[in-house]
Parts: structure tokens; C-alpha cells; sequence
């Protein structure tokens, strides 16, 4: 029978507040849990970067319903099960790519776990298991490469033919992108997921942006304060439904993630809903200076445009006003250029400070590279 499009979009939304709120008054798993906790058989809970953590449990049928999502991911990059598979996260209670780990052995291929190691440890482990395929967040590929310069590694001599992140929007940013296949030497993919929903976006060989697996997943984008959907080429937040998550299924669930509303078509032939650029930003990340909308993606596209190591982004206010400044391992002449070039892409003027190399905090899983000052005195 036809699906009442218009019965759904009755349907109340699903935010996080509430579903912590939920698990909070009911624990362990709140009423969202559709089985006995003894039918649970991975535990995995979010960040807990904007607030208390919320944790998240899987039955074995929803646990096999993520890695089917994966496989997405996988063809769509052309991994194959002749490939090994490096996952350079630290196997804690976030997510990450367990998911990818296990679909990875679902596919036929090898996974090579890489947590419990520093950064030269795993690039000699990646050698010497002569991994294929780089799984991590954007930002910890570029630290990675970082290391590799610095331990005098040509990274390109490694075998690693494909690269898949996820954690950050930075894959779906051209520059970031370039500049992680200039330092690999192999093909950048994306793909976007959260611990509430499930796996439901991936890059495709064309790297436009993402497709949402809409076999797996309801998706919408919706003017964040109307609720009402956008026109094709808007920025919206996205909303998805999980399908075939049944240990633990979200309805109407506000990511918080803002994306460009795109067409069901793409050079690739697939037909799923397209999300141009992929993630842009979150919406409680948006800083207002001057007037001026800006997004932290927006500021690492211009930077990733230079030879800078790590930024900093950093947030006062003088006056009554929010400014801004940011902190880069850089020359004084990068640090004037980007001044420079903030001033042009973003038409606000960005003061740009130099700060010693490796002064900066690295990071392995989400980077959190915005420190709020406006309360200090």
C-alpha cells in the first residue's frame, strides 16, 4: 500500500535531550528499547561532548542491520574482500568503526585493529600488515600524515589505495579531501553515520557529497525552526528514520547536522537522495560575527588551502560583539595569507595568530578545535 507521507509528517520529532532524558528516568536503556536488556548484545554510547552520554545497545539483528549499511559504504569506495582494512581508532565505548570492523570480516576482509597504539606505532603496524585501506576521521588522516613526515615515512610506498572517514564533515570539503589523497596517495571517501540512528550516508567515486541509504533510512531536511521541508539547493537539518534497526528505532530523529538538499540523481547511476557537499556544519555551531554566519567547516576549508599543521578557532567577545581569532602552526606569511583569504571567502575581516609547532592539541577520534572565551573576563 502507499506510504502516507502526509500521516508521517504528523509524526512529533525525536531529539537527544529527549532520549537522555528517557534513559535517565527509566535505566538503563529508557522506554526506546524494544527487547529485554538481555537480548542486547553490543553496548556503544555517544561522545558526551554536548552533554551526559547517551547509551545505545544492539541486538544481534540490529547489530547484522548496521554492518548491511556498511556494505554500502565499502562498494561504493570499491573495497573488496581482498583488501585489509586499518581501523585507526582506539576501540572505546563510542562507535567509531566497530560497525566497519565487523562488516569488514562480513565482506571476507581482513581487519586490522589499530587501537591501544600511538600514531608511529600504527604507521608501521599499517606497514607491516601492508593494509590497503585507511578507516579514521579526517583530521586524525592528516595527523597521520604529520607523523609520517616527521618519522621521514613516504606514505604513498604504504599500499593504501583507499582512505574512508567519518566523525567530522572535513572528507566531504575539497580541500581537506585533496589534501588527504596529496599526503596518502590514495582516493578520500566519506561517509556519515550517528550512534542514534545507524550508518546512512556514503561517497560515491564521483565525491560530490553523500548519498543517504534510503533503503535503510527515512531521510528529510527541514528548516530548523518551521519544520517544513526545503527546496532542492537549500540548507536544511537533516531528520532521519531508521528502518531496520529494531533493537533500537529512532523516528523523526533531529541530527542536528545541516546539509544541502539535493536530487535523486548522480553521474554514479545510484537514485538514492543526494546531500551536496555533505555535512556542512551543526546547526548549534553556527557563530555570528559582525553580522556574518560562519561555520568552524567553513573556516577549515580556507585553512586546509595552506600549509598549516593544526588551527584553533577561538571565540571572545569585546564590546558586546562575538569575535573571533584564529591559531595556526604556521609561518607569519601563511598566517597574513589566511587572514587574508578569510577576509575574501567569508567578507569578514578574521585576525590569525601564530603559535609554536605541535602546540596544539591532536586528535584520534571528533577534533573539538573551537574553545569558547566569551565568559572569561
Amino acid at each position: 500500500m502507499p506510504i502516507d507521507w502526509h500521516g508521517f509528517a504528523q509524526l512529533p520529532f525525536t531529539t537527544k535531550p529527549e532520549l537522555v532524558e528517557d534513559q535517565s528516568a527509566f535505566p538503563p536503556l529508557g522506554t526506546i528499547a524494544t527487547y529485554p536488556r538481555e537480548r542486547y548484545l553490543t553496548y556503544h554510547q555517544t561522545s558526551g561532548t554536548t552533554g551526559r552520554p547517551l547509551v545505545v545497545l544492539d541486538t544481534p539483528e540490529s547489530w547484522d542491520w548496521w554492518t548491511e549499511c556498511w556494505q554500502y559504504i565499502y562498494r561504493a569506495a570499491g573495497v573488496t574482500d581482498r583488501d585489509r582494512l586499518f581501523m585507526a581508532f582506539s576501540f572505546g565505548p563510542f562507535i567509531g568503526f566497530w560497525a566497519a570492523h565487523a562488516a569488514a570480516l562480513k565482506l571476507g576482509a581482513l581487519g586490522i585493529p589499530g587501537g591501544g597504539l600511538d600514531s608511529k606505532a600504527r604507521l608501521h603496524l599499517m606497514a607491516s600488515a601492508q593494509a590497503t585501506v585507511l578507516l579514521s576521521t579526517p583530521t586524525y588522516a592528516l595527523r597521520l600524515a604529520e607523523v609520517a613526515r616527521q618519522e621521514d615515512i613516504d606514505l604513498s610506498q604504504l599500499g593504501v589505495h583507499t582512505t574512508i572517514h567519518a566523525g567530522e564533515p572535513g572528507a566531504s570539503l575539497p580541500s581537506v579531501r585533496d589534501r588527504i589523497q596529496r599526503a596518502w596517495g590514495a582516493k578520500c571517501f566519506d561517509h556519515a553515520g550517528a550512534t542514534e540512528v545507524g550508518a546512512y550516508g556514503y561517497t560515491c567515486d564521483t565525491q560530490t557529497g553523500l548519498h543517504v541509504i534510503e533503503s535503510e533510512f527515512i531521510a528529510e531536511v527541514l528548516d530548523p525552526q518551521s519544520g517544513q521541508t526545503v527546496s532542492e539547493g537549500s540548507v536544511g537539518e537533516l531528520v532521519l528514520t531508521n528502518l531496520g534497526r529494531v533493537g533500537w528505532p529512532v523516528i523523526r530523529y533531529r541530527t542536528g547536522d545541516l546539509v544541502q538538499m539535493g536530487g535523486c540523481s548522480c553521474p554514479c547511476g545510484r537514485t538514492f537522495q543526494t546531500l551536496p557537499g555533505g555535512l556542512i556544519g551543526r546547526a548549534d555551531d553556527l557563530m555570528v560575527v559582525r553580522g556574518i554566519n560562519i561555520y568552524p567547516s567553513s573556516i577549515e576549508a580556507i585553512i586546509r588551502e595552506f600549509e598549516v599543521d593544526e588551527f584553533r578557532i577561538v571565540r571572545t567577545r569585546q564590546q558586546e560583539m562575538d569575535e573571533l581569532f584564529v591559531e595556526v602552526e604556521a609561518s607569519t606569511e601563511v598566517a597574513n595569507a589566511l587572514a587574508d583569504a578569510f577576509s575574501q571567502h567569508l567578507a569578514v575581516r578574521i585576525e590569525t595568530q601564530t603559535v609554536a609547532p605541535a602546540s596544539l592539541p591532536r586528535f584520534e577520534l571528533k577534533a573539538n578545535r573551537v574553545v569558547d572565551r566569551r565568559g572569561d573576563v
